[in-house]
């Protein structure tokens, strides 16, 4: 049995979402620290303990020991316990040339309506006149070589726009066809976008496409936090809020260091319904 949560903040909400999406019989490539992290170790410890995940910098296998310090989820002790194999980026890149990899999760400073990715810049990359970032570090590996990406972002305007200011990592590129007439694996590509918000897929022309909703939302709410108008799928689904055994895990065995808690809004069941609390 499991108690939906009445009382819950927007990073672990996207968080359970995703988690319930990992299967032990897939191989996953992780995005260094934060919600991707924490997603593949909630679903470890709570739907797959057999599970088996790459980090972004190509460790193997880790049995992480949590918690750890924010800032140690990569080339840390804590973070790649037990692993498998203590590799490279260039090593889990080669896995996934291989066709190994089945789902890349990834976060991202912009995304656009065929599912690039933009980790780098805000504004003109040329003359430095952008705000510059670190940039997407392994992550255009990922997006480039795993079969399926799955991307956790906030639902925000200036994230969503109809072209990222600089393509950090590919999704569909200028759309059907583009990868592959790139190079890239045939029949990969971005498969879902998760914020708190909603969740999206991709439609046939390779175009993002809002496919559910939170329930402390509404669709309107969701496409003002837009740049351009998506695609809406027919029926639209509803997201499951967090369930407080998932909250258990989350908060006692991965955040205890701050990686979630009280990041975003929190949400809260008012006379049977959901409702976000302002800031």
């Amino acid at each position: 049995m499991s108690t939906p949560a009445t009382n819950f903040n927007e990073r672990e909400h996207v968080i359970c979402q995703v988690a319930r999406l990992v299967e032990e019989k897939y191989i996953y490539w992780v995005g260094g620290g934060g919600e991707p992290l924490s997603t593949v170790l909630l679903a470890k410890r709570a739907y797959a303990p057999n599970l088996q995940y790459l980090t972004e910098d190509g460790v193997v296998g880790p049995e992480a020991v949590v918690p750890f310090d924010p800032l140690m989820t990569m080339i840390s002790s804590r973070a790649n316990h037990r692993a498998l194999q203590w590799a490279t980026m260039n090593y889990a890149a080669d896995i996934a040339h291989l066709g190994y990899v089945d789902y890349g999760i990834l976060n991202t400073l912009q995304v656009d309506r065929y599912g690039n990715l933009n980790s780098s810049v805000i504004g003109k990359y040329q003359g430095g006149e952008g705000r510059r970032f670190g940039g997407p570090g392994g992550a255009d590996t990922i997006a480039a070589l795993a079969w399926r990406t799955i991307l956790m972002t906030d639902q925000q305007k200036r994230k969503f726009v109809d072209r990222v200011d600089f393509i950090s990592s590919p999704g569909f590129l200028d759309g059907p066809g583009s990868r592959e007439k790139n190079g890239l694996p045939p029949n990969t590509g971005p498969w879902r976008v998760y914020t708190p918000w909603a969740m999206f897929g991709y439609d046939i022309d390779c175009q993002l496409q809002l496919q559910a909703i939170s329930p402390f939302v509404t669709v309107e709410m969701v496409l003002s936090e837009m740049s351009f108008s998506p695609k809406i799928a027919r029926t639209l689904g509803s997201l499951d809020v967090p369930t407080e055994e998932e909250l258990l895990v989350l908060r006692t065995q991965i955040d205890v260091a701050g990686q979630t808690t009280d990041r975003g809004r929190w949400i809260e069941l008012r006379d049977n319904k959901y409702v976000m609390v302002q800031d």
